[in-house]
């Protein structure tokens, strides 16, 4: 059993290095979190984790209220940064067991570039990679990063934020737009029928 106390430890910093990336991911320097993060941002290397349970629902989190971009905010199951060094697949892995305690088998789908302001302090400017997968297994949400999680289903989803697009995170619309349109095959189980 894993312990629960090493899995709701804290697992990101403002001093932790970003990798600083071109237009073309060619990997140009590493700066600290908070310094990527400043002002309009600075481009730097993500990931985007999608999970699905075995019915087809996607598995959600609230952000951190502790979090200084977009606290509160619902967003996709995991996102978060490689280091520098760290293979991306390896990066993946370990922070959805580090905020969520799940592993899963997931599937590189995309990468895109997307500049979101929150204030006038601060952005996120990244190239994303985005992954999707299913787990049966059963989230344990690390309190540092994840204020609430929960499954929702893809029209549920698609309702909500047709309904109130303010409480989800900038990046989380555009990627789960893009899954809708180009690949559907991750959103659920085969329909019958």
């Amino acid at each position: 059993m894993p312990n629960l106390e090493s899995h709701n430890r804290v697992v990101s910093s403002d001093d932790e290095e970003l990798i600083l990336v071109d237009a073309d991911d060619r990997e140009i320097g590493v700066v600290a979190k908070a310094a990527v993060h400043r002002g309009r941002g600075t481009l730097h290397r993500a990931f985007s984790v999608f999970v699905f349970n075995p019915a087809g629902e996607l598995l959600v989190q609230q952000r951190a209220m502790s979090k200084r971009l977009w606290p509160g905010y619902w967003s996709n199951t995991c996102c978060s940064h490689p280091r520098w060094g760290e293979k991306m697949d390896d990066a993946v892995g370990r922070r959805l067991h580090q905020e969520l305690g799940l592993s899963a088998e997931l599937e590189f789908l995309f990468k895109f570039e997307y500049q979101a302001q929150y204030d006038s302090q601060g952005a996120e400017h990244e190239l994303c990679w985005v992954y999707a997968g299913r787990s049966a297994e059963r989230p344990r949400a690390n309190v540092h990063e994840i204020a609430a999680w929960r499954y929702v289903t893809q029209q549920a989803l698609c309702a909500e934020i047709a309904r109130a697009p303010e409480t989800f995170t900038p990046w989380f619309k555009l990627e789960w737009e893009r899954l809708l349109l180009a690949h559907p095959q991750v959103l659920g189980p085969p329909r019958t029928g």
